[in-house]
C-alpha cells in the first residue's frame, strides 16, 4: 500500500465513514438498521435528530470538496447551510442518507485527485490547509458517529 500523505487522507476518509475500522462503528455504520422512527427523534426540544446530524454531514462533505474544488456556493441539493430542516417521512430518511453517501463519494473522488504537493496548500475559502480539512472532515464523521450511536441508545430508552 502507498504512504503518500494523499493515501493516508484516503485511508482516514474510509475508516470514518464506511469501512471496517478498530475503533468500532463508523459514520454509515452508526446508520446501519435505522428506519425514520428512530432517526427523527429529538432528545429534547432545541437538540438534533439524527436525520438532521445525516444531513449536516453531507453538507460540510460537500463544503470540503468545494474549497478543495473552487466550486462556488450554493449548488449544495437543499437550500440553506449546516442544519435543515427536513420532513420526518421515511422517504426523506432514505433520501437523506442517499445524499451522505452522494457527498461522500464526491469528496473522496476529489481528494484522490489531489497531489501531496496540494496538501500544504491553503483551501480555497478556508484559512486551513487542504490537509487539515481532509483530515478534519474525517474527524467530523467519527464525532458524528459517536453521538449517532448515543442517540440510538436514548431511542431504545
Amino acid at each position: 500500500m502507498s504512504s503518500t500523505g494523499v493515501a493516508i487522507l484516503l485511508g482516514l476518509l474510509d475508516e470514518a465513514f464506511d469501512t471496517k475500522a478498530w475503533h468500532g462503528p463508523n459514520l454509515r455504520g452508526a446508520l446501519r438498521g435505522l428506519d425514520a422512527r428512530v432517526a427523527t427523534r429529538r432528545p429534547g426540544p432545541g437538540r438534533h435528530s439524527i436525520q438532521d446530524l445525516v444531513v449536516h454531514a453531507a453538507y460540510w462533505k460537500y463544503t470540503v470538496r468545494r474549497r478543495l474544488t473552487g466550486e462556488k456556493r450554493g449548488s449544495f441539493l437543499l437550500e440553506g447551510s449546516n442544519f435543515f430542516e427536513r420532513p420526518a417521512t421515511e422517504a426523506a430518511w432514505r433520501a437523506d442518507v442517499a445524499l451522505l453517501v452522494s457527498e461522500h463519494r464526491k469528496l473522496r473522488a476529489e481528494v484522490a485527485k489531489l497531489r501531496d504537493a496540494d496538501l500544504p496548500k491553503k483551501a480555497q475559502g478556508s484559512r486551513q490547509t487542504n490537509l487539515t480539512v481532509v483530515r478534519g472532515i474525517a474527524a467530523h464523521d467519527l464525532y458524528h458517529a459517536g453521538q449517532i450511536q448515543l442517540l440510538k441508545r436514548l431511542a431504545q430508552g
